[in-house]
C-alpha cells in the first residue's frame, strides 16, 4: 500500500497540485487545484495510484460485489477504466445531455446492479449526486465511490462511503468570501464544466 507521501510525491512529479487563484467547477474558489488529468496521463502512475485505490475498496466494501463502474465525464473517465481495469469490471460513464448526466453511447446498467462511483476530485459531492441520480434512473444501486482525492473536508453529503486514495485538507471559499490576499491574485477557472459552458 503507498503512504500519503509516496501519493503526495506522484501528484507533485506529475505537476499535478497548482497554487494560485482559482475557481472550482463547483464555483467555490480555492489557493489550489488538483489536475488530475496530469497524474493520470502517464499510463504507469495512473496503474500505480489505482491499483492502490482498488485496493482500498475491496478492504471498505468487504464481500460486497461491484458489478460495474460508473464514471461522470470528463474527470472521471481516465480513472474510471483504470478502477474498472483493476477490480475486473465493465466501465461506462454518463455526460452531460441538456444540463444533466445521461448514459449515452449505448451504455446500460442492469437493474439492481452494484455500482462502484468513481470520481478523480470531491469537491462539494455536487456531481456525484447528480451521477448517482443517472445511475438510479437506470435502475441501478451505487454502494460506495471512490476518489483519487477527496479535498471536501468532509462538507458533503453523500448516502454511502466515500473511499479516497489521498485525502487533503484544502480551503474553498463561496466568492462573496475569497480574503484580500487571494483575491489580490489573477484568477483562473480551470475545470471542465466551465470550459464546456463558456467555450
Amino acid at each position: 500500500m503507498l503512504t500519503e507521501k509516496e501519493i503526495v510525491a506522484e501528484f507533485e512529479a506529475a505537476e499535478a497540485i497548482l497554487r494560485g487563484h482559482f475557481v472550482l467547477s463547483s464555483g467555490l474558489h480555492s489557493d489550489t487545484y488538483m489536475q488530475c488529468a496530469r497524474v493520470l496521463m502517464n499510463p504507469a502512475r495512473a496503474e500505480k495510484l489505482c491499483a492502490a485505490l482498488a485496493e482500498k475498496v475491496r478492504a471498505a466494501v468487504g464481500k460486497t460485489t461491484i458489478d460495474m463502474v460508473v464514471a461522470p465525464a470528463m474527470g472521471g473517465v481516465i480513472v474510471g477504466y483504470e478502477m474498472g481495469r483493476q477490480l475486473g469490471v465493465e466501465t461506462i460513464f454518463c455526460e452531460r445531455e441538456n444540463g444533466t448526466f445521461a448514459l449515452r453511447r449505448g451504455f446500460a446498467i442492469a437493474p439492481g446492479a452494484k455500482i462502484l462511483l468513481v470520481e478523480d476530485v470531491v469537491t462539494t459531492g455536487k456531481s456525484s449526486l447528480e451521477t448517482v441520480e443517472c445511475i438510479k434512473a437506470q435502475g441501478g444501486n451505487v454502494v460506495a465511490e471512490a476518489s483519487l482525492v477527496d479535498r471536501s473536508g468532509g462538507a458533503y453529503d453523500l448516502p454511502f462511503p466515500l473511499i479516497p486514495l489521498l485525502k487533503l485538507d484544502i480551503k474553498t471559499y463561496a466568492a462573496d468570501k475569497v480574503p484580500e490576499n487571494l483575491a489580490a491574485i489573477p484568477v483562473t477557472k480551470p475545470g471542465s464544466r466551465w470550459l464546456k459552458q463558456t467555450g
